[in-house]
């Protein structure tokens, strides 16, 4: 059968679709499933069903199923964490000065405003169909949002297929060769079928405001972009959602605590110091 792809922007970040045997157009609908999904979740769009929640923080909120869905992946990710993959550091982010998408340039850093968050259980609260924020809090689902979407497109878009939105990625399927699809984890490749990936790191998104280093890594304890003597976490789970959530619980761990943590939590793991 044919091995089909699609390279495209969207989160953010380049999205890389594969699928093998998969009907005419799929592609095209998988392409626009994403960017839909980002037009309704990103808080950098102001009409935003997230933007929309975070405007009127202290009131309840009706939500479509999947930003419920994407908000109880949110809590379920700070607990499963410990604290430390936090949804809630929007205001960090904007203090840092990642107050739009970073192809535009970051804007003024303003550090004595980042400041640890609540913990998101007292910031948000979801129900049936709808939400409310603390008054005065924000949040950004960020990389959660890529790793559950991927799952999720997986699931529908065929059977055989991977979805890699931003390097959180979900391989669905027994990949071109039947052996599973082969995926760069750190300095190795590895086959993966019914399995998810994710890569975090802090230099990706990095840069310099007047002569102090900032990254997007914000560490929920202190409200400031994460010191750690990792560069790179990447992680095999059961879903890409895990996967990113495990990730990034490494990454802010640091080298002495990681493993633990990624041996009880995680299938395979690499972990990459600075450069």
């Amino acid at each position: 059968m044919t091995l089909d792809e699609v390279r495209f922007e969207s989160l953010g970040s380049t999205c890389h679709v594969l699928g093998v045997g998969l009907e005419r157009g799929r592609l095209a609908w998988a392409t626009a499933w994403v960017v839909e999904r980002h037009d309704r979740f990103s808080r950098f769009e102001p009409d935003s069903e997230l933007s929309r929640l975070n405007a009127t923080a202290g009131s309840w909120v009706d939500v479509s199923t999947e930003l419920e869905g994407l908000l109880r992946a949110a809590l379920r990710a700070h607990g499963s964490s410990g604290g430390l993959v936090h949804a809630g550091v929007l205001g960090s982010m904007l203090a840092i000065g990642y107050t739009r998408p970073l192809r535009l340039g970051p804007t003024a850093a303003t550090l004595a405003a980042a400041a640890p968050p609540p913990p998101l259980p007292d910031m948000l609260e979801v129900a049936g169909g709808r939400a409310r924020l603390r008054s005065g809090t924000g949040i950004d689902l960020g990389g959660i949002a890529k790793g559950w979407l991927a799952d999720r497109l997986a699931g529908e878009l065929g059977d055989n297929c991977l979805v890699n939105l931003g390097g959180d990625l979900f391989a669905h399927g027994r990949g071109p060769d039947g052996e599973g699809w082969p995926v760069a984890l750190g300095t190795e490749t590895v086959l993966l079928s019914e399995q998810g990936a994710a890569t975090s790191g802090i230099h990706k998104r990095a840069w310099n405001d007047g002569g102090q280093a900032l990254h997007h890594l914000i560490d929920p304890r202190t409200g400031r972009p994460a010191r750690t003597d990792l560069g790179q976490v990447s992680v095999v789970a059961a879903t890409a959602a895990d996967a990113e959530v495990h990730a990034k619980t490494a990454l802010l761990l640091g080298s002495a605590l990681a493993p633990a943590h990624l041996a009880a939590h995680a299938l395979g793991w690499w972990l990459g110091a600075p450069p």
